[in-house]
């Protein structure tokens, strides 16, 4: 796992090395064990290694066999082994053990379909000298980061937006298009940015640059797989052992490491899953993590520990407590834009101490997307079986409910399934997921930033011209109508949805920077995209049955883990941000979000704001997630535009 950069000059000039090196020094936490450079004349690569396969040989920038082809390549490719036997057997030769090899080679093969070859996380470099070509590319499922920009005379990318930043000539304009999905989503969505002239490469695509002309190409997608034409004819026995061979075999070609190596264990199905096959797999006992609170509603210790018995795993828990604010700062500085998932805090303190034990960090990340796990699933099928009518009731009943204090309590959930009860399926379920939703923006704005928000379609649009496919409105509810156009059942829409959007703009973002700010590997076996792909295929019935999510996974492992793990309630990765907010945190919002120079930079009506904190602060209701959003979007402003 690594860091990459690079500069191409559009004005003939040679790339500047110095300027090379400033940008991937800022990234070093990605690859503290080893950085290389190279000038190739109007362009220049550079890399931070952090050492897992081949360590000593896989320095990068690395070449083909006649220097013309080299690369600057992050992640790992866990098909490279078959890939290499492949390759030489086409004529190619190979001086290293390293994965990033076969992709230099298998870019001298195939071109530009190059990644379609790859199985594994990737983002990728690669500079022809042969064309002067330019070749970016990213995993499809958006595992590791790429972002972009173009300025008057060069065009930049790198893994991270402090790197980019580090450029004089790329603007800190702020894209307001970006800041209102934002708010809805807790995280900017690609390809967006929260700057006006950067870019984020989305999952599943390449981008070429060449004479100056930029070309981006989608080489994968679920949507095939997801048809209804392609659904499975399977008895749930033949799905049970299909999916048990499937599940080994995405942990065993994970535990491929040269350095020690571990796991995430929340006690969760799917951390459990992937930890009781590494135990299955391995000789020696496996290392897991586990993080806690000392709220005990937030905690899952006392399920991890019992997994991790049960397997005698190596064990290790931390306990993260209301001082969490002191780690903002950092992780405000390694996300580079507003990100609002407060989740990232025990991310962040899980991959820390994991850090001090192994290099290398398995997860039980995609089981709810890929075998239908989220209640809100159920919940959009449920309310799409009632008559409009019904809908239209329900929702104002639910704006009669009372709000309530805990936002985990399911009353609360309850007021705000049936508050959205008459919009939509699409804009239904983009509203359950969201911080803010639109009425709530429409109360919170101020009128001149309202205007500002009103260009939404034109101005996102000519912010990513390069890429017109991906419209201008919220890509949740987009996604979503666009599988139910294409004849989807209401359950794969939403994983269609959750897999191009949530997923690999909040949840791997999430991982990735919590991850690599501490130069830790994170590993995901069930976002394997031929587990995605077949589980894509499956029956309805066999992932949501009844009220029962991720129903064909807990049959696969119900002889693996302990019973109490398997039917205990889903926790999710919460936070208590509500509690932290009128206590510990309190200070540290006022003194931010309701200081004068947050408050006179136009966006938010003061009085509505203020209120908003009040009615938190006196118990009157509930509005810590959206309190969060708003004290990360200031804490980022602060850190990269000022005033």
């Amino acid at each position: 796992m690594c860091g990459i950069t690079g500069i191409v000059q559009l004005n003939g000039q040679n790339a500047s090395l110095e300027l090379l090196q400033k940008l991937t020094k800022c990234i070093s936490h990605r690859g503290p064990d080893d950085e290389g450079f190279k000038q190739l004349g109007v362009a220049a690569l550079g890399h931070r290694r952090l050492s897992i396969i081949d360590l000593s040989g896989g320095a990068q920038p690395l070449c083909n066999e006649d220097e013309t082809v080299w690369i600057a390549f992050n992640g790992e490719i866990y098909n490279f082994p078959e890939l290499r036997d492949e390759l030489e057997s086409k004529g190619h030769r190979f001086r290293t053990h390293s994965d990033t090899e076969a992709i230099v080679h298998a870019y001298e093969e195939w071109g530009e379909l190059c990644p379609q070859k790859l199985r594994g996380m990737f983002a990728f470099a690669i500079y022809d000298l042969k064309t002067q070509a330019l070749f970016l590319a990213r995993d499809r499922l958006g595992k590791k980061p790429l972002l972009y920009a173009q300025t008057n005379n060069s065009f930049v990318f790198a893994s991270e937006f402090q790197s980019l930043l580090a450029h004089p000539d790329i603007s800190r304009e702020i894209n307001f298009a970006a800041l209102d999905l934002y708010l809805s989503n807790l995280c900017v969505p690609a390809p967006y940015s929260i700057y006006q002239n950067i870019h984020k490469l989305p999952p599943a695509h390449t981008l070429t640059l060449q004479n100056g002309e930029i070309k981006l190409r989608r080489y994968w997608s679920l949507d095939e797989h997801f048809s209804p034409s392609r659904k499975l004819i399977i008895s749930e026995a033949e799905a049970i052992e299909e999916l048990q061979r499937r599940l080994e075999e995405c942990v065993r070609v994970r535990l491929m490491s040269e350095v020690p190596l571990g796991a995430f264990l929340s006690g969760g199905i799917d951390s459990s899953a992937v930890v009781a096959m590494m135990a299955r797999l391995s000789n020696r006992p496996v290392k897991t993590f586990s993080i806690g609170f000392e709220e005990s509603d937030y905690s899952e210790t006392p399920h991890a520990r019992r997994l991790a018995e049960r397997y005698g795993c190596d064990h290790h828990e931390i306990i993260v407590r209301a001082d969490a604010q002191a780690i903002l700062p950092t992780l405000v500085r390694h996300y580079g834009e507003p990100y609002a998932d407060s989740s990232a805090v025990p991310s962040f303190y899980v991959a820390q101490e994991t850090r001090k034990h192994v290099t290398v960090a398995l997860n039980g990340d995609g089981g709810d997307e890929t075998f239908a796990g989220y209640e809100r699933y159920r919940a959009l099928q449920v309310t799409e079986s009632f008559p409009a009518p019904a809908r239209v009731l329900g929702a104002i009943a639910g704006k009669m409910l009372p709000g309530g204090l805990n936002f985990r309590s399911r009353a609360v959930r309850a007021k705000k399934m049936l508050q959205a009860m008459a919009l939509p399926a699409p804009r239904r379920y983009l509203h359950w997921q969201s911080a803010f939703n639109e009425e709530q923006k429409a109360a919170l704005y101020n009128p001149s930033f309202a205007v500002m928000v009103q260009g939404y379609e034109e101005q996102a649009q000519r912010a990513n011209r390069w890429a017109p496919e991906f419209v201008a409105h919220n890509p949740v509810e987009t996604y979503l109508a666009q599988a139910l156009e294409r004849g989807y059942n209401i359950v794969d829409a939403c994983q269609y949805s959750d897999i191009n959007a949530y997923l690999p703009d909040d949840l791997l973002v999430k991982v990735d920077i919590t991850t690599m700010a501490n130069s830790l590997e994170a590993r995901s076996p069930l976002l394997d995209h031929t587990l995605m792909e077949w589980a894509a295929t499956l029956p309805q019935n066999l992932k949501l049955n009844g009220s029962t999510g991720k129903y064909i996974l807990r049959r696969a492992i119900a002889d693996m883990v302990p019973p109490e793990n398997m039917e205990r309630p889903k926790m999710g990765f919460g936070v208590p941000v509500g509690k932290w907010l009128r206590g510990e945190m309190k200070p540290l919002f006022c003194d931010t979000v309701l200081s004068e120079r947050a408050l006179n930079r136009g966006y938010f009506r003061p009085d509505t704001l203020r209120a908003l904190a009040q009615e938190h602060f006196d118990e009157r209701a509930e509005h810590g997630p959206r309190l969060w959003t708003l004290l990360m979007l200031e804490l980022w402003h602060q850190e990269f535009v000022g005033d």
